[in-house]
């Protein structure tokens, strides 16, 4: 009897006694494995999978965990000078012999799987995922609408500085965070006082050209 079994992304076939070399597998020498992927069965009465033979197998002994013949890469390129390269590579193998082969009972052997030394079982992909945080209970009471800051209330016996030339809204707040609220304190403007604001509000000699000193003085008097 004989199966035709697929491992590392290759077809075997084997029978009772062979040893071959397959890509590595995780286990040990002396350790006992089970291939599960029987592509078919061959013998008395051939049985060939769809793809795979249902609850079949073949068993077999790790011998040795080896490497394979180093194999030699050599690239040189045409009109190159001192373009050359030479690569070893030995592949890590697993030489296996075959112990036994079941056309069915596979499932219920209890003989470790063969898995390839890269595979991760899905048991272990699970554990080293991190677990899902409950979702949280909606709160009954919904948080209430934070209210809007309320607009800052006009300085008591401040002027409306927009009667002067060229001030608008904007202009107007900058003097109020500037602690500059009435006629009577721009009409006390001296050149020091006028170097300075134009100097921290970015006025660019707007006072001086606009004439805010003398207009703050007219309109101080009314």
């Amino acid at each position: 009897m004989f199966a035709v079994l697929k491992t590392g992304g290759k077809q075997y076939k084997v029978q009772a006694g062979d040893t071959l070399r397959v890509e590595k597998l995780a286990a040990d020498a002396g350790e006992k494995i089970q291939f599960n992927d029987i592509l078919m069965l061959g013998g008395d009465k051939t049985v060939v999978g769809a793809p795979f033979v249902k609850d079949a197998g073949v068993q077999a002994e790790v011998v040795d965990q080896i490497k394979g013949e180093k194999v030699i890469n050599f690239v040189k390129r045409r009109r190159k000078h001192s373009s050359k390269r030479t690569k070893g590579h030995r592949q890590k193998l697993t030489l296996v012999k075959v112990t036994d082969i079941l056309a069915s009972g596979a499932g219920k052997s209890g003989v470790k799987a063969a898995m390839g030394a890269g595979s991760v079982s899905v048991k272990a992909v699970e554990a080293a995922a991190p677990k899902k945080a409950a979702p949280k209970k909606a709160e009954a009471k919904a948080e209430a609408p934070k209210a809007k800051a309320a607009p800052k209330a006009k300085a008591a016996g401040a002027d409306d500085l927009k009667q002067l030339s060229g001030v608008g809204p904007a202009l107007e707040k900058k003097l109020h965070a500037a602690d500059v609220t009435t006629f009577a304190q721009i009409a006390a403007w001296t050149d020091e006082d006028v170097a300075a604001m134009d100097e921290k509000l970015s006025f660019k000699g707007r006072i001086e050209r606009e004439g805010w000193i003398e207009q703050a003085k007219e309109l101080s008097k009314g």
